[in-house]
């Protein structure tokens, strides 16, 4: 079966390929939700064969983090599928369980499903965050500040916000001084979650606002690139200089 031919390869590129022996489960993680990003976007252009092409690529990221796991003697592929059988199973009694279960709306399927997702988190310690989906970053920033905001823990003024913000930079630029990775990335974290909140604040999505800002700058790319082919040269010949140029030439542009 092809499932069983690409656990073999998997396994195989663990034990000769030295950029996947060098992965491990916490540097793959990045790849897995740009692969998430990659199937959206192909179902969204409608392309059948990237849809296809795609959902390979999100399938070789559970394959790869299974095959680590099962080096590590957690769990295999195979846990990881009979783990998603029995939770269908367990959540769709309407449908493995018809007879006692019979002509449910889908409001009443809906209200079922949280019922037996709750049963399943009985004796858990939960968070008043826990309802908060794991997601794109800004968003779960975003949703958890909110929340957060309803029991009062928040600035009391925009300005605050902002004042947070210059704070989280002046923490970072020490990190950058005394050159300490750990502390570099989780500063630079700080400052995100800081200058997201200054948005929350401002009632401005951050979603929607960085998405602007790397439309424009895409757009200004273009223009340079297109500038260069002109003049029958390549962005790649150009000095740092001749781009600066024709970068403020975009702005000009797409300011009028």
């Amino acid at each position: 079966m092809p499932i069983e031919q690409l656990l073999k390869i998997m396994q195989q590129l663990r034990e000769q390929c030295p950029w996947d022996r060098a992965q491990t489960p916490q540097s793959l993680t990045r790849y897995a939700i740009e692969e998430a990003y990659e199937v959206e976007d192909a179902i969204r252009q409608g392309s059948i064969d990237e849809i296809r092409n795609e959902l390979g690529d999100l399938l070789l990221q559970v394959v790869f983090q299974s095959q680590m796991y099962a080096e590590q003697q957690a769990f295999n592929f195979d846990d990881v599928v009979q783990a998603i059988i029995d939770k269908l199973i367990r959540r769709h009694p309407h449908v493995f369980q018809a007879e006692q279960y019979a002509n449910l709306s889908s409001e009443q399927v809906s209200e079922l499903w949280q019922k037996i997702k709750q049963q399943e988190k009985q004796g858990q310690t939960q968070s008043y965050l826990s309802d908060i989906k794991h997601g794109p970053a800004i968003s779960q920033a975003e949703q958890i500040q909110k929340k957060a905001a309803k029991i009062g823990f928040d600035f009391a003024t925009t300005q605050d916000a902002l004042s947070k913000v210059h704070e989280e930079i002046s923490e970072l630029e020490q990190a950058i001084q005394q050159n300490n990775p750990d502390e570099i990335q989780a500063e630079f974290g700080d400052c995100l979650f800081s200058l997201i909140n200054v948005g929350r604040k401002l009632e401005l999505s951050g979603e929607v606002a960085l998405l602007s800002t790397i439309h424009k700058f895409r757009t200004r790319f273009a223009f340079i690139e297109d500038q260069a082919r002109l003049q029958d040269r390549s962005v790649h010949d150009m000095s740092l200089s001749e781009m600066d140029q024709l970068w403020e030439q975009a702005k000009q542009q797409t300011s009028s």
